[in-house]
């Protein structure tokens, strides 16, 4: 019913879902059918930084939710990223078992090298995958649910709770930096084997992740716009737009924010557990302040309060992020701030909001230069019979 609706009032929907469908079986195809020595083949690590692409962008229609269509501009949303990723770690950690370094089959290696005696409780259930990916939903969740009602019920708004926002994932990075708190320390989690009895390192397990992410990617961007064009997405941008209006005319805007925002947080924990197998390690480095504000900046180059544009932007900018870091490596952070102002002064409706606009500019002005040229104009109906 969704898709139904989807398909026959949104033609953005359906060009993107169905553009991210040809794009992503098209890629598996040619990783998997073709030999490596083909022109057309597409490697492996390819497969896996396009997947790593897609996470990213599940994590940009997050933050495009919360700040595109509730005006919650979040600067912590990384830390619910690495806590979905965290928990993932976990599982794998728990798959490895004997073919670790030190071969104990319950305590994970860096337990083992810190003279652990018995797995944390924290630890335990994770060696269940069900367990884990409602740990996935749950960690992140609990998380944001908590901050948001105390934040908003508080009615603290603006570059105040940017600011708590961000200092609730600095906090979270020097905890799990801390070797006692059982997650690795500065190291992490990582060395992981398989996924469910499969091998991570394998070609197919590879193109399964990219398609779950791709799949993923698809599933939120449903619901998403689903939520985005329904009452309750009228009610959203109310409150983002006039949110002491929309209280005094009854509506309780506290718990329209604590939904959405620990909504949010949940869609990027799930992107996070996607992506930690792909990658192969989470580590403290995921809770930088700096991560959560590039992906803030994923968002508003792709165009806020858009969706697509949130997706977009994700994935150009962080396939900038790979060819200028390799090619001009200590450029890449100036390179990045002045895309962010470019975009603030010049496309303060990002990409997907000004390529439109230019667009239709430019057929006005064919249409203008053409009326000049001499182009004859259609009368309108009936003008020939009025008197002069």
């Amino acid at each position: 019913m969704i898709t139904q609706r989807l398909y026959a009032r949104d033609k953005v929907a359906f060009w993107f879902l169905a553009i991210l469908l040809v794009l992503s079986v098209l890629v598996a195809v040619l990783n998997l059918a073709l030999p490596a020595d083909s022109f057309f083949q597409v490697p492996t690590f390819v497969v896996a930084v396009l997947g790593k692409y897609l996470c990213y962008a599940i994590l940009a229609l997050a933050i495009d939710l919360v700040w595109g269509y509730v005006g919650i501009l979040s600067l912590g949303h990384g830390a619910f990223f690495a806590l979905g990723g965290y928990a993932m770690g976990m599982y794998l950690m728990r798959q490895i078992g004997t073919r670790g370094s030190y071969g104990d089959p319950i305590l994970p290696d860096f337990m083992v090298f810190l003279n652990y005696k018995e797995l944390p409780w924290y630890w335990l259930g994770f060696d269940n995958f069900f367990f884990a990916m409602f740990m996935v939903a749950l960690a992140p969740g609990i998380l944001a649910f908590v901050f948001g009602w105390l934040a908003f019920r508080s009615r603290v708004t603006g570059v105040y709770l940017s600011i708590i926002t961000q200092a609730m994932t600095y906090a979270l990075l020097l905890a799990f930096f801390r070797n006692d708190m059982g997650f690795g320390g500065n190291n992490g989690l990582t060395d992981f084997k398989d996924l469910l009895g499969f091998n991570l390192q394998t070609n197919g397990m590879r193109v399964v992740l990219f398609l779950a992410s791709a799949a993923l990617l698809a599933g939120t961007f449903i619901m998403c716009r689903w939520i985005t064009r329904s009452r309750l997405g009228k009610v959203l941008v109310a409150v983002r737009d006039a949110e002491s209006r929309t209280r005094f005319i009854g509506y309780r805007v506290e718990g329209y924010k604590v939904a959405i925002f620990t909504l949010s947080a949940v869609m990027a924990g799930f992107a996070g557990a996607l992506y930690v197998p792909q990658v192969g390690i989470i580590n403290p480095g995921e809770f930088a302040p700096q991560n959560s504000i590039e992906a803030v900046v994923w968002v508003a180059v792709g165009g806020r309060g858009t969706l697509v544009g949130a997706v977009i932007g994700a994935i150009v900018v962080n396939f900038g992020k790979s060819v200028f870091t390799g090619v001009l490596p200590e450029l890449w952070l100036f390179a990045l701030g002045g895309l962010f102002i470019v975009v603030t002064l010049l496309m303060p409706k990002g990409i997907f909001g000004t390529v439109p606009l230019l667009i239709q500019g430019y057929k006005n002005r064919r249409a203008t230069r053409a009326g000049d040229n001499g182009k004859p104009v259609e009368a309108p109906e009936g003008a020939g019979n009025r008197p002069c």
